[in-house]
């Protein structure tokens, strides 16, 4: 087995809906792990979560790479508008998102949980 793997993260995540690493990826892959989940998130304008998250059992950290990104929070809105600024909630925050320019995040959760799903992003 090869310990090492090498990629890009727009290439890779365009195949797994932007998921990098986590417990989805196959057993003895190097991205395999069921401490952390890394995502690569590329977001036309105007797209949205298509429900809020709930009940969740994972702490996340979301940085906003490039574009303009609105995370909703059940008490607050909080709006990326520069490269680096980053938001993290941890768990039982009800979330959901908003790309208000084209935008790119990378999100990063722990621990990797099984059973979850997420419908596709929305246009609204």
């Amino acid at each position: 087995m090869d310990d090492v793997y090498v990629g890009n993260a727009g290439v890779d995540g365009a195949t797994n809906a932007g998921w990098l690493l986590g417990h989805f990826m196959p057993a003895g892959d190097p991205r395999h792990s069921t401490d952390v989940e890394v995502k690569w998130g590329v977001h036309p304008p105007g797209q949205a979560r298509s429900r809020w998250a709930t009940g969740e059992c994972r702490t996340a950290l979301l940085v906003l790479v490039s574009g303009r990104f609105r995370m909703e929070f059940p008490d607050r809105t909080v709006v990326l508008g520069s490269p680096g600024d980053y938001v993290v909630w941890g768990r039982g925050v009800d979330h959901s998102w908003y790309a208000e320019q084209e935008s790119v995040v990378l999100t990063v959760r722990w621990p990797s949980v099984p059973g979850y799903r997420v419908d596709p992003p929305v246009l609204r």
